[in-house]
C-alpha cells in the first residue's frame, strides 16, 4: 500500500510539473519575442513621441495635428479601452488610434504596421476596426447629421455665393473604392475598371464637406443606380427629406418659382430635384452656358473626393479587409474629412492630389434616362436664368 501511495504521489508531482512547463510555454509566447521590446523599439513609443515635438511632421504622418488627434481621442477613447489581463497589458487607446490613423494615412499593409509598432497582426487589424467603428458610432450624428430645412437653405446660400448656382442642395457624385477580391466574390463587385470595388456616393456642400454619404453598393452598379436605391434618392423622390419649398431665383421672379435641386454629371438622371448637363450634341450658346455653370458647381464634389484621397492614401490601394469592414472604414474616413476639412487648406490638398496623380475612379453612367417634362422645364428655367441680366456672370461667355 505504501508503494502504491508513493507511485501515486510521484505521478501527481510529474503531472503538476508538466502543467507548469506548459503554462510557462504559453505565457512565454503570449507576446511574441519581437514584440516584447515594444516600449523600447515600437514606433508608438519612439517615433510618435518624437513627432509630438515637430508639428509639421506629425501632420504629414497622421494627416492631422497633435491637437486634432487629442480631440479625436477625447471623443472616441472610451470605445478603444480594453481591460488588461494576467497574461498581457491592454493596448492603450492612443496607440490603437495611432495605428488606425496611420493605416488610413499611409495606405500601408497591416503586416508592415504590425512590424513597425511591434504589435501582433491581429492586434493591428482589430485596432483599425475598433477605431473606424468608434468614429462611426460616436461622431456620425455630430459630423453628418440628417439635413433639416434650415441646413438645406444654408447650403443653397453657399452655392450661390461661392459658385453662382442658386437653389442648389449640393453636388452629387460617386467613386469606386477598390478592394481585394473577397472570398467567393460575385460578379457584382467587379466594375468596368476590371477591379473589385465598393461604391461611395456623396452629396457635398459648397465648402467640400460631405452632407450625405452612402457606402456599400457593388462596384458594377452605376451612379444613377446607386442613387435610385439610396436613402437620399428615395427620400428625394418621396419628398421626405425636409427640402425647402420652391422659390424664385435671385432677382428673377418673372421666371416663376423653381425647386431646390442637386447638381450631378451624366451618370445621374435628370429629375426635378437633380440637374444634369444637356447632351453635348448641337448645343446653342445658352445651353453651353448652363453646362458650364452646372459643371463649375458640380466640381465641388470632385474636389471633395480629391481632398479625401489626398489625405487618406488608403483609397489608392486595394483595401485588403472584409467588405463590411471596408464600408465602416470609408464612413469613418468621410467623417474625419468633415472633422478636419478647412476651406483655407483645400487648395493645398488639391494641389498635392494633382501632383501625385491621386484620383479615385468614377462610377459609370446610368445608361438610358427619360426625364419628365417637369424636369426638362426646370432645367430650361435655370438655363434661361444663367443667360439673363439677373443671373449671368461676366466671364461665362469666355468659358464656353
Amino acid at each position: 500500500m505504501v508503494a502504491v501511495s508513493r507511485r501515486r504521489a510521484l505521478v501527481l508531482v510529474l503531472l503538476l510539473a508538466a502543467l507548469r512547463r506548459r503554462s510557462r510555454r504559453r505565457s512565454r509566447w503570449w507576446v511574441h519575442p519581437l514584440n516584447q521590446r515594444r516600449a523600447q523599439q515600437g514606433d508608438f513609443y519612439r517615433l510618435v513621441a518624437e513627432l509630438g515635438l515637430d508639428p509639421q511632421r506629425h501632420l504629414q504622418y497622421f494627416r492631422m495635428t497633435a491637437e486634432q488627434m487629442d480631440e479625436l481621442l477625447s471623443l472616441i477613447g472610451p470605445e478603444l479601452t480594453r481591460q488588461s489581463t494576467n497574461y498581457r497589458a491592454a493596448i492603450e487607446p492612443k496607440q490603437r488610434l495611432a495605428v488606425g490613423l496611420r493605416y488610413l494615412a499611409s495606405g500601408g499593409s497591416l503586416v508592415s504596421l504590425a512590424s513597425s509598432y511591434r504589435l501582433g497582426h491581429s492586434t493591428v487589424a482589430n485596432s483599425v476596426h475598433m477605431v473606424c467603428a468608434a468614429i462611426e458610432k460616436i461622431m456620425m450624428d455630430r459630423i453628418l447629421p440628417i439635413p433639416t430645412e434650415d441646413m438645406w437653405k444654408e447650403v443653397a446660400k453657399g452655392f450661390w455665393k461661392k459658385w453662382n448656382f442658386p437653389n442648389c442642395l449640393g453636388a452629387i457624385g460617386g467613386k469606386h473604392v477598390t478592394i481585394q477580391a473577397p472570398p467567393l466574390s460575385r460578379s457584382q463587385s467587379f466594375n468596368y475598371k476590371k477591379t473589385f470595388s465598393r461604391v461611395l456616393l456623396a452629396l457635398v456642400d459648397a465648402d467640400c464637406r460631405f452632407l450625405v454619404i452612402q457606402v456599400g453598393d457593388f462596384g458594377r452598379t452605376s451612379g444613377g443606380g446607386v442613387f435610385a436605391g439610396s436613402h437620399l434618392g428615395r427620400g428625394m423622390e418621396d419628398g421626405t427629406l425636409h427640402v425647402p419649398p420652391c422659390t424664385s431665383l435671385p432677382g428673377a421672379a418673372h421666371l416663376g418659382d423653381v425647386p431646390y435641386a442637386m447638381v450631378g454629371d451624366t451618370a445621374f438622371p435628370l429629375k426635378t430635384y437633380l440637374m444634369r448637363p444637356y447632351p453635348r450634341q448641337n448645343l446653342n450658346h445658352q445651353k453651353r452656358v448652363f453646362n458650364y455653370r452646372l459643371s463649375r458647381a458640380r466640381m465641388v464634389v470632385e474636389n471633395a473626393f480629391g481632398i479625401l484621397a489626398s489625405r487618406w492614401r488608403i483609397f489608392h490601394k486595394n483595401i485588403n479587409l472584409h467588405p463590411q469592414h471596408v464600408d465602416t472604414l470609408v464612413v469613418a474616413a468621410c467623417i474625419l474629412h468633415n472633422f478636419l476639412v478647412n476651406p483655407t487648406d483645400n487648395q493645398r490638398m488639391l494641389n498635392e492630389a494633382e501632383q501625385l496623380g491621386l484620383q479615385m475612379a468614377p462610377v459609370g453612367n446610368m445608361g438610358g434616362n427619360r426625364p419628365s417634362t417637369a424636369a426638362w422645364n426646370i432645367r430650361e428655367s435655370f438655363s434661361t436664368f444663367f443667360s439673363s441680366a439677373e443671373g449671368s456672370v461676366s466671364w461665362q461667355d469666355r468659358m464656353v
